[in-house]
């Protein structure tokens, strides 16, 4: 009976959310500078906007180093109740039913201007959701991924006098591809999709950038492999991103990248990845659809060609104030289970709804988030209840998780 209560409650937090999320006008949303558009970008954006303000220009003597820190802490409730406290097959957020601090970071940044041309990124970190990210299900780990794990973006950057501005930046740098963070400080809800934990974070390696137009923006990247922290092989990867401003309000991105993932480093085993965004953002509602593809031979008896597919479609809208709300549907399908290492089609809904504090130069984010998933197929499911046998938990096709996060944030900008 109290389940069935408490299962009534969630679903109408759910129907809440989506209530105010929903707006029959507007579908999606512009960033001209990355396809990770933050939370905390659109809301201080709807902000100056609901209250009849300009953003404030920059200033001509502010500093162009900025420092900056952050503290994740989160509890996801998972009304299985797992005896080993784990979310399956998650690369972030995969403890369940405990106080866990999620991560934890510091950094500092210096940016590049036509007067001061070298730029330079330093950050580390710290927690739960730094040991899994990077690494690989069918790729041994990189040595020192125990130590290099800690480091978040660690790079140099050079914005070269060449007509608009070349600008070239080598070393560990934020993943071209996807349009969630590895930071939920910088999402809109507090647990990240399916693709996200699938794709890269971060990138080691070198890109190139260049603003041919207002509109368009093209950039090249040769990278150490699909993930940074795992050595499948000695080939390098490759790939591009095209950035379009279509409209006011309309960003599309598409990002392909191709590279060998396997010991066999002939083309034909070559992974192919490809991941397209269209971003349409207006006043205080923000929303996106991401549709991603990667496909690879495997060198195994029959080379079987292997398939991974994802997309997610999130809505956030700011309500008032400091208060706003997202809901995401998404699908993600591993058909031979090269990816999440379970063959699976998996279902999802996130609702979130966030309260934002600022003060000084900090910000305090609290979430509540209701999240329901449904894995399918031969090696689906998630952990439900008492081990049946030493090691070895019972599997069920859906979770439903309530999550409570609250996250501190310094910025010296």
């Amino acid at each position: 009976m109290r389940l069935r209560i408490l299962d009534r409650r969630v679903l109408c937090f759910i129907a809440a959310a989506f209530c105010i999320g929903a707006n029959p006008v507007s579908l999606f949303a512009e960033d001209d500078e990355s396809a990770k558009v933050t939370a905390q970008e659109a809301h201080q954006e709807a902000q100056s906007q609901l209250a009849g303000q300009s953003p404030a220009p920059e200033s001509s003597t502010k500093s162009l180093w900025k420092y900056n820190g952050f503290l994740d802490l989160g509890y996801l409730l998972d009304f299985n109740h797992p005896a080993n406290h784990l979310f399956r097959d998650r690369g972030t957020t995969f403890h369940v039913d405990e106080l866990d601090l999620n991560m934890a970071g510091a950094g500092v940044k210096k940016d590049v201007t036509q007067d001061s041309r070298w730029g330079m990124e330093f950050s580390v970190q710290g927690g739960k959701d730094s040991a899994n990210f990077g690494f690989s299900a069918t790729a041994p780990n990189v040595n020192g991924s125990d130590a290099l794990r800690h480091f978040g973006a660690a790079n140099v950057s050079y914005l070269a006098p060449a007509g608009n501005g070349l600008t070239v930046q080598a070393g560990l740098f934020s993943s071209f591809i996807g349009y969630d963070s590895l930071y939920a400080k910088d999402n809109f809800e507090y647990t990240r999709p399916w693709g996200a934990d699938y794709t890269p974070y971060l990138m080691f390696g070198l890109n190139a950038s260049y603003q041919f137009t207002k509109k368009i923006t093209v950039t090249g990247l040769v990278i150490n492999g699909y993930w940074h922290l795992a050595h499948a092989n000695n080939v390098p990867s490759v790939g591009g991103q095209l950035s379009y401003g279509a409209t006011e309000h309309l960003n599309l991105k598409e990002t392909i990248l191709i590279g060998p993932h396997q010991t066999d480093t002939a083309p034909e085993f070559w992974r192919f990845f490809s991941d397209s965004i269209a971003e349409w953002k207006k006043e205080r509602f923000t929303t996106a659809f991401e549709y991603q593809v990667g496909t690879e031979k495997v060198n195994v008896p029959g080379t079987p060609r292997a398939l991974w597919m994802s997309t997610q479609l999130p809505f956030h809208r700011v309500i008032c104030g400091s208060w706003s709300a997202t809901v995401r549907p998404e699908l993600a399908w591993d058909r031979d289970g090269r990816w999440t290492g379970s063959k699976q089609t998996i279902k999802a809904l996130t609702t979130t709804l966030e309260y934002r504090m600022p003060y000084w130069k900090t910000n305090t984010i609290a979430r509540l988030e209701y999240r329901v998933d449904d894995s399918r197929g031969p090696g689906g499911g998630f952990f439900r209840g008492s081990e049946i046998s030493p090691g070895v938990t019972a599997l069920v096709p859906t979770q439903q998780l309530l999550a409570f996060g609250l996250i501190f944030t310094f910025e010296s900008r």
